[in-house]
């Protein structure tokens, strides 16, 4: 497969755009699942685990199956993809979606999750594989080496977190407690702290246009949610503590 310049500019672009987009329609209400998801008997709903397996697979197979292609892949971008890209989402796919304690999540937002992971993953992957140049001194460079810091720092703090939140509950449960232990002790969603940080770690180890709109889609799709799961356990505990911070140590 030859690289298709301009639909790979295009959909980061487009993607730009749409963090944007999200970014403003997020400040003011969140998508409808989890703890922002209100009662209506009329939504359809999945459930967790067999949603986030559905939701997250396509951003593992589909650059997977590129992987097959005939077209030579690049050799660094091949290592980059399966290291990191593909780490993350065999870690969503296979971990992360069999032992997640969530609420039933409504079938559109599931739809529309694999949808996007599609559509991420055929980015992703044909850029690295098909499009990318490095030079044969990338491996040195101190953009690949604290890129990649940054990134397996970022899905430590991830996969920590999420063992924290699940913890919280006992199989069945569906209640709120106030998470402890960890960068819970600075911050309301570590989680998405370690995510965030994940991809722009790979936007750096990448020094590229659709890593950096991911990296950018991910920081306006959940940091706005960081800032409403702050606002919720401030509503929901009176003793919740006041000096932690939504989603950015003693900043933010």
């Amino acid at each position: 497969m030859h690289c298709c310049g301009d639909l790979i500019n295009c959909l980061s672009c487009g993607m730009i755009l749409a963090a944007l987009g999200y970014l403003v329609w997020h400040s003011k209400c969140q998508a409808s699942y989890g703890r922002h998801m209100g009662p209506s008997p009329l939504v359809r709903t999945v459930p967790a685990r067999l949603a986030w397996f559905l939701q997250e697979m396509p951003a593992l197979l589909v650059p997977l199956l590129l992987l097959l292609t005939p077209h030579k892949p690049s050799s660094m971008g091949r290592h980059l993809l399966l290291g990191s890209f593909c780490t993350h989402y065999f870690q969503r796919t296979f971990v992360y979606s069999l032992l997640t304690r969530g609420q039933p999540v409504p079938l559109s937002v599931m739809v529309a999750a694999g949808f996007f992971c599609s559509v991420n993953g055929f980015l992703q992957g044909h850029y690295l594989l098909h499009c990318a140049q490095f030079d044969d001194g990338w491996s040195a460079d101190y953009r690949f080496k604290s890129g990649l810091v940054l990134f397996y720092l970022g899905m430590a703090i991830n996969v920590h977190s999420d063992y924290i939140l699940r913890n919280l509950r006992k199989p069945g449960e569906v209640v709120y407690n106030i998470p402890t232990g960890g960068l819970f002790e600075y911050v309301s969603s570590a989680n998405y702290l370690g995510e965030i940080v994940e991809w722009f770690g790979y936007a750096i180890a990448t020094w590229s246009l659709p890593a950096l709109s991911f990296a950018m889609f991910s920081l306006c799709f959940i940091g706005p949610r960081a800032y409403h799961h702050h606002r919720f356990y401030h509503e929901k505990f009176k003793d919740y503590p006041r000096l932690r911070k939504a989603l950015i140590p003693f900043i933010f």
